[in-house]
């Protein structure tokens, strides 16, 4: 018999024993008072003298964080939220049912507790019961309560019993909901309208990926899972929605790492009648307050660096790989425009997509404070505007921190017949072989063709940006639940099934 499997047979047994005494061993809804934040919110700094008199009283409940005691009376822990509170029992309070009840406990169940609040001689705010009831059974052991759960394949496929054990867990994504509700209450308050456009497209477009392929049995089409939702959004600004948003889930068939998941999301917005430039300031002041709002300063440690999201810096692309060049004498500016040298340097098919190499190449690991990069070639920014400027380059920008992408933005093109030109050559690409290359989509070609103002629009990574905000290493940290590899079969339900028979049997 394994340990497993001998626990959860110990503790069907233990179920048992808990109908043998009239309680539910995963029982019924419970109204209780306060939970436990607002228990210690709310009285932490009264002194004794103020509990003994006042005699308030409390319906709390939450997890078994831990056991002790002895005898006639004990102690235990409940868990609620993310912070603990301290019950203590004592058979002539509690009386002879519900003390055998406190005696039948494991670390991991669920109770609720009525009782008044007082503290202990070491001065802990605590609650001395005088009611118990079961509300859910454990039937495997927790993690050690003094290192938690610590194995990282285990902490991510398992998320529940992450969350249970890890109260720095909790913290990460109540922080990543700040960051959404950040960005969207800053956006709502500048005019934006928050819309939803479609998850299954026929055309995937918006971005440079592979997508994944799903198919409409009734319709009998094969349909792609979005890699973007920039299409449907620029659709909405030609139908005269000049300001709207989308914080949205998107699919990429590509690569896992640290920085990289296959489902991940994204804040995506357009404004008209701006341009990049007009963005470049909006998102300055969106990463700002949304640093404020999260961590409470604009300065954030993450992996031991200061980043300050109060000091965006900014540099067109070539200037930032003059800067960040360490191989001897830097490029000029005269070489950096010549496209027989940029060939040279980056080794890609034209002089754009090498430019784009040698960047990545140079700058981007040590763009480590909140930095905006823009003036990107016009061959790998299939939606940009063209520079009036420099017809090479498209108005765009990226936003880098800690080395990696968080956000992309350009003033969007809008003229049909160059946007039809674009998707032709991003053909021409596919044809080389390019499996990110864009489609045609012949139907957006049409909306442009109805007139869509001179438009910005933006992307910003949601779990990277929580990433940085939160000092997490890994995508996965910030996901609740990242793609894995199947583990196999877990075979719990056999497990069950045979612990179930032999709690019956006595074995």
């Amino acid at each position: 018999m394994s340990l497993e499997h001998e626990l959860l047979t110990q503790r069907f047994r233990r179920t048992r024993e808990l109908e043998s005494l009239g309680h539910l061993p995963y029982g019924a809804r419970f109204d209780y008072s306060h939970n436990v934040p607002a228990v210690l919110a709310g009285y932490s700094e009264k002194t004794t003298e103020e509990l003994d008199g006042e005699k308030i009283a409390v319906r709390v409940c939450g997890r078994i964080q831990s056991l002790r005691g002895k005898g006639k009376a004990g102690f235990l822990h409940l868990e609620q939220g993310g912070e603990r509170l301290q019950i203590y029992i004592k058979i002539d309070l509690l009386g002879e049912r519900d003390f055998q009840l406190y005696q039948m406990l494991d670390i991991g169940d669920t109770i609720g507790v009525d009782g008044t609040l007082f503290r202990t001689r070491t001065g802990e705010l605590s609650v001395q019961a005088a009611k118990l009831t079961f509300l859910a059974k454990t039937l495997l052991s927790m993690p050690e309560k003094f290192h938690g759960l610590e194995d990282v394949e285990t902490r991510v496929r398992q998320r529940y019993l992450d969350l249970i054990s890890n109260t720095d867990v909790r913290r990460t994504f109540v922080a990543r909901s700040k960051v959404v509700s950040s960005l969207r209450r800053q956006l709502d308050a500048r005019g934006f309208i928050e819309v939803e456009t479609p998850m299954m497209q026929p055309i995937y477009g918006g971005a440079a990926a592979r997508p994944f392929v799903t198919h409409h049995n009734t319709l009998g089409l094969d349909l792609f899972l979005r890699i973007a939702p920039e299409l449907y959004l620029k659709r909405l600004i030609v139908g005269g929605m000049d300001r709207v948003y989308e914080i949205n889930r998107n699919f990429r068939n590509e690569g896992v790492s640290n920085h990289h998941n296959p489902e991940f999301t994204m804040l995506e917005f357009y404004q008209a009648f701006t341009d990049y430039e007009g963005l470049m300031d909006l998102t300055v002041e969106l990463l700002r307050q949304t640093a404020i709002d999260v961590t409470g300063g604009t300065a954030v440690t993450y992996q031991g660096t200061v980043l300050d999201f109060g000091n965006i810096r900014r540099y067109t692309m070539r200037e930032a790989i003059i800067a960040f060049w360490k191989d001897g004498d830097a490029p000029t500016m005269a070489q950096l425009s010549d496209p027989e040298w940029l060939k040279e340097q980056g080794g890609r098919h034209t002089a754009g997509e090498s430019l784009v190499a040698l960047f990545e190449r140079v700058c981007e690991r040590d763009l480590m404070q909140p930095t905006i990069i823009y003036e990107y070639p016009v061959e790998v920014s299939p939606l940009s505007k063209r520079n009036a400027k420099d017809p090479n380059f498209v108005d765009r920008f990226e936003i880098f921190c800690a080395g990696m992408e968080i956000g992309n933005a350009y003033t969007e093109l809008n003229d049909p017949n160059e946007q039809r030109k674009r998707f032709e050559e991003q053909l021409a690409m596919q044809a080389r072989g390019d499996a990110e290359a864009h489609q045609m989509d012949e139907d957006y070609v049409r909306a442009l063709c109805y007139g869509m103002p001179p438009t910005a629009g933006e992307g910003i990574g949601i779990d990277r940006l929580t990433m940085l905000l939160t000092d997490s290493r890994s995508i996965r940290e910030v996901i609740l639940f990242p793609l894995l590899r199947p583990e196999g079969e877990i075979g719990i339900a056999d497990l069950l099934r045979k612990a179930e028979a032999d709690a019956g049997t006595g074995v």
